[in-house]
């Protein structure tokens, strides 16, 4: 019984924190999609847009990739659009995970090197390695905006 109040307790206590924290320590520096990369080892720069359409459309520009293993990209990332939006890079079940979290806690900040939330007219950018072949996705993960179309695939080949 006392091992249940404790648990309680702490559970109460943990829950404010996460809903209104960041994001951080969720990853590894190495993930299935990849690993953090360093700008001197770019060997491409791929331009992204994210925005709202006139029909409530939420996009990627583009929105799929075509990369190859071993490859280290530059994603130049810019919000085009009047709301905030991110761009997170994972693999298709942690993409789902992570947006079932962030219905939850619409406010979470992200510290993670794969992803990026940029506020309506501004840019950044992610550096990405990609160490292994597959498909992963690309996601706004902003409640809402997934389900209104912002997501893309991201195919790395083998070498």
């Amino acid at each position: 019984m006392k091992t249940a109040i404790i648990a309680l307790f702490l559970a109460a206590l943990a829950s404010p924190a996460l809903g209104s924290g960041s994001h951080t320590g969720g990853h590894s520096d190495t993930m299935a999609v990849g690993e953090p990369g360093a700008k001197a080892q770019a060997t491409q720069t791929i331009r992204v847009a994210m925005k709202e359409t006139d029909d409530g459309r939420m996009i990627f520009t583009p929105d799929h990739f075509n990369v190859r293993q071993g490859q280290t990209i530059v994603f130049s990332i810019r919000n085009a659009g009047k709301l905030d939006h991110e761009f997170v890079l994972d693999q298709e079940d942690k993409v789902m995970e992570h947006k079932a979290v962030m219905e939850k806690f619409p406010d979470m900040e992200h510290d993670d090197p794969n992803a990026i939330r940029l506020s309506a007219g501004t840019s950044g950018e992610i550096i990405w390695k990609f160490t292994n072949d597959g498909t992963f996705k690309i996601a706004c993960l902003v409640p809402g905006h997934y389900d209104a179309g912002m997501h893309g695939d991201v195919t790395v080949s083998r070498k």
